[in-house]
């Protein structure tokens, strides 16, 4: 199976040795994104914010796939404040509709840029 690289300028650059996206067959693995806003490269201030823009990078990332946020099979929520997962949960309900994602989130040190949120995703698309 061959492996296409997907991109967009709608989500931050990758900030290192990764792609935004890799597409296997009707499979698309979304790379972890963190609150930077594509134009600027600068992180958002503030976790409601970067909740936000977190969905708003890897819906650009779904879309140049082909696909959307509701193709989207599995998320994974990276907060470095547990306390913020009820705010993510209520952000989550305005980007995805049911039947929801499989989800888990995880509690985690530290992220790049002294982010507070990161998410990464798996969505399945229509083969093309």
């Amino acid at each position: 199976m061959s492996r296409e690289i997907i991109s967009t300028d709608q989500a931050p650059a990758a900030i290192g040795a990764y792609s935004q996206a890799v597409k296997v067959g009707a499979t698309v693995y979304l790379s972890g994104q963190i609150a930077l806003d594509p134009a600027t490269m600068s992180l958002v201030a503030g976790i409601e914010a970067q909740i936000h823009r977190v969905f708003a990078n890897l819906d650009a990332v779904a879309h140049a796939a082909g696909g959307s946020l509701n193709e989207v099979v599995k998320l994974t929520v990276f907060l470095t404040d547990l306390g913020h997962f009820a705010l993510v949960n209520q952000i989550m309900a305005e980007y995805f509709r049911p039947p929801y994602p499989a989800r888990a989130a995880v509690g985690v040190a530290a992220l790049p840029r002294g982010a507070q949120v990161e998410m990464d995703a798996i969505m399945v698309v229509a083969a093309a």
